[in-house]
């Protein structure tokens, strides 16, 4: 058997490299920011100009760098094998990233670096790629094109132009440039929450900034809410590898200020964003997924489970090249089964336990239950400020004949059994914030009673002890607030 050599051709490969892994910009600009942490940067700094069209890219950091010969290693293509043992602070796998990344949203990319107040510099452009020839600047030519000194003689930049592929299928303009740019900040806030916290066990604490705004780091569990339920942490050994999960009930909706809520459901949703979030070495690469142990649902939306793993156990996971994809071994399913379905039960409870009472004097309920001769019968409140508000109107007749059919064919039969079965959550819905704001909107004008001079303190006093309001005072007060009323 004759032995040729049969290399792959330059230009298909590195095209094909564009492709490598699902990037959108915050996944690309992530796995740049790995390689700062590899080198040890205590800040990175990411500038994005829209140039009239032509937009650029610039990540720098105060790394250690690179010196001329790691700078040409780190430039080729699956500069490392993943097979290879690595450190354990090493954040990177296949050799790829830098390049893939990089490609993944544009057709150039520079990279320059300093290493003892050495600069050297090279670049990949696709649309000149010849037999694996690199373009590679002089020292001089290093040092002119670096955007700013390095104060201690170390650090790296990279620069990325012709990004053709920001807009993600739309036609690129400066109002959706923005748009991207923002969207990548929120996504970088959560994946490096715990090393902009400080809080990693591996790595110093990392200032991320983007055009010159500090990234606020978010963190997906509210572990420091007090009303956050941190369960018991648990450590899980497999292949002689350890893991540790520890699970999280959120804070019920209605103990978060408004800002805190809608960060916490994010772009997808509050529902979408739980399960588990699996971290690698303190970087989260994986989140809002049950890995097919439970279904996403109203019930168990509070529930968050964090799996840390170390990158020794990046085989076993499958983590992919773009570190956004991962596959739970099965020597796992049964244990975080277990754990999972103890989770939902507390979160169930926690989302529940905001259902409506009857029989408070304290508080005006939407139903009242009337006792007689043994025998009990459920009305809807005729009192309620809200159903006042409907009866006093044009309609009045139409409501009343309306709210007597809901009386009559209240469903007594399938309420019963359902109230009587082990396995069975009666569950009627949260109500949203917007929807108790249109709500109190109704509801205080009744309460006031088209009495101007009647005092609205009196009228919020009132609200508080109405329901559903009487269960949400932090967002009545957040509603007061925001309606700029001094009581």
């Amino acid at each position: 058997m004759d032995i040729i050599s049969n290399p792959p051709n330059a230009a298909s490969l590195m095209m094909s490299a564009r492709s490598f892994g699902n990037y959108d910009l915050a996944g690309a600009l992530a796995d740049l920011i790995d390689n700062s942490v590899k080198a040890d940067a205590q800040n990175v700094w990411i500038t994005c100009l829209y140039n009239d069209g032509e937009p650029e890219v610039v990540i720098r950091d105060d790394g250690h760098g690179m010196s001329r010969g790691e700078l040409h290693a780190a430039m080729r293509p699956a500069s490392t094998n993943p097979t290879s043992e690595r450190s354990a602070k090493d954040l990177g796998r296949f050799g790829w990233g830098l390049k893939s990344a990089s490609f993944s949203q544009c057709r150039e990319l520079i990279v320059l670096s300093t290493q003892d107040y050495s600069s050297s510099g090279a670049v990949w452009d696709l649309d000149n790629i010849d037999n694996w020839t690199m373009g590679v600047f002089s020292r001089t030519q290093s040092d002119r094109m670096l955007s700013s000194e390095f104060e201690n003689g170390h650090g790296t930049e990279i620069i990325w132009r012709k990004c053709d592929r920001l807009s993600e299928g739309s036609s690129l303009n400066n109002s959706n440039f923005n748009e991207t740019i923002r969207i990548a900040a929120d996504k970088l806030a959560l994946v490096f929450h715990r090393l902009i916290e400080g809080k990693s066990r591996k790595y110093r604490k990392l200032n991320i900034e983007i055009n010159g705004t500090p990234l606020e780091p978010f963190d997906p569990f509210y572990s420091e809410h007090p009303a956050c339920q941190i369960r018991e942490k648990e450590t899980i050994t497999i292949s002689r590898k350890r893991l540790v999960v520890q699970p999280y009930v959120l804070p019920h909706f209605s103990k978060l200020s408004e800002q805190e809520y809608d960060r916490l459901q994010g772009s997808e949703g509050i529902v979408r964003n739980q399960g588990f979030y699996v971290y690698r070495n303190d970087r989260l690469i994986i989140h809002g997924t049950w890995f097919g142990l439970a279904k996403h649902g109203d019930l168990s939306q509070l529930a968050r489970i964090s799996i840390d793993i170390p990158n020794s156990m990046d085989d076993l996971w499958k983590i992919t090249v773009d570190k956004s994809d991962a596959q739970l071994p099965s020597a796992l399913k049964k244990r975080l089964r277990q754990i999972v379905d103890g989770l939902k039960k507390k979160s169930r409870i926690v989302y529940t336990g905001k259902g409506g009472k009857i029989g408070d004097n304290r508080s005006i309920s939407v139903w009242a239950r009337h006792a007689k001769h043994n025998e009990i019968k459920y009305s809807i409140n005729k009192n309620h400020p809200v159903v006042q508000k409907i009866l006093d109107s044009n309609l009045s007749s139409e409501v009343s004949t309306a709210l007597r059919l809901i009386e009559q064919n209240f469903p007594v039969s399938e309420f019963s059994n359902d109230a009587s079965s082990d396995n069975t959550e009666i569950y009627q819905g949260d109500i949203s914030r917007n929807e108790l704001y249109r709500l109190m909107d109704l509801t205080i004008p009744e309460l006031m009673d088209g009495e101007t001079h009647k005092k609205l303190g009196e009228a919020v006093k009132a609200l508080k002890r109405t329901e559903p309001f009487d269960r949400y005072e932090s967002i009545v007060d957040d509603y007061i607030a925001k309606k700029g009323w001094l009581l």
